[in-house]
């Protein structure tokens, strides 16, 4: 079975053209890459890294400059893809009032699809199921500017769930809110997943968040340096220190506990597993 959204070889650069001559500044290398229809990939890397940038190659906003792209199939680099490529693969940004178009809830959820020539009795069906699905439908006749940052944020999730994706692309969605935001944002997103089976990937700075998913990718000056389960991949603590990354916060206690001689798995990335262990240890 092809992979769902599927990178090959793919590299990637920005244009100055303000400069003279033009700058031209390579973000992406080589990238090959393929998340399966159904998986929950969280993207990490620091700033700059090129995460952002390969987020927005599968959603056919970045051209590949060399190698291939495909979403279910489909070449991003055909013009004539790029609508059924766009219905496919919704993405959301980190800020929600730049994603947020209209003065009513429900009218801001409905904008793609009335854009898109959905019938008007279909439109109503889905924005009320998105409302609801995201947990906001008694807020549909509120204006947007007077909800908090996590509901914001679940107001755009609904704006692309109206539109029935397969997979989601969400660009540090929990960066500009509070804990209780970002608690909101989370579940959203798990219950995506796992209730209806939207692929997510998740471009996060929270490594706690990055722990939910079913795998983490690793990006580094534009290359992929790490791909495997967060387990795995949060065991190699010296590794993601090294490359400006942190780790679960139980996962470094345990870490620094290890240092110091003591016998205990080093892939711990829960508040469970950690109080277990440590209680095991304690005896």
């Amino acid at each position: 079975m092809s992979a769902f959204l599927h990178a090959e070889g793919l590299c990637f650069s920005y244009v100055n053209d303000a400069e003279d001559p033009p700058v031209k500044t390579e973000v992406l290398h080589g990238i090959d890459l393929d998340i399966n229809k159904g998986e929950f990939v969280a993207i990490l890397g620091h700033n700059g890294s090129g995460k952002s940038t390969l987020a927005k190659c599968f959603n056919a906003i970045n051209l590949p400059e060399s190698g291939k792209v495909t979403v279910d199939g489909m070449d991003t680099a055909d013009a004539a893809n790029l609508l059924p490529i766009r219905q496919r693969v919704g993405m959301v940004f980190q800020n929600p009032d730049n994603q947020i178009v209209a003065t009513i809830v429900e009218e801001d959820v409905a904008f793609a699809l009335e854009n898109m020539g959905v019938p008007p009795a279909e439109i109503r069906r889905r924005v009320d199921e998105a409302l609801k699905t995201v947990d906001m439908y008694e807020y549909r006749m509120h204006a947007p500017h007077k909800l908090s940052g996590g509901q914001k944020q679940r107001v755009a999730i609904a704006g692309i769930i109206a539109m029935q994706p397969d997979c989601i692309l969400l660009d540090e969605p929990t960066a500009m809110l509070d804990p209780k935001g970002r608690a909101e944002v989370m579940k959203t997103i798990k219950m995506l997943n796992r209730d209806q089976g939207v692929t997510i990937v998740l471009i996060t700075h929270y490594m706690e968040e990055a722990a939910q998913a079913d795998r983490i990718v690793v990006i580094d000056e534009g290359e992929i340096v790490l791909d495997n389960v967060p387990k795995k991949v949060f065991s190699q603590v010296s590794t993601m220190k090294n490359l400006g990354l942190d780790v679960p916060q139980v996962t470094e206690l345990i870490w620094e506990l290890k240092q110091e001689g003591y016998d205990l798995s080093t892939e711990i990335i829960t508040e469970d597993e950690c109080v277990e262990a440590l209680a095991k240890l304690l005896g």
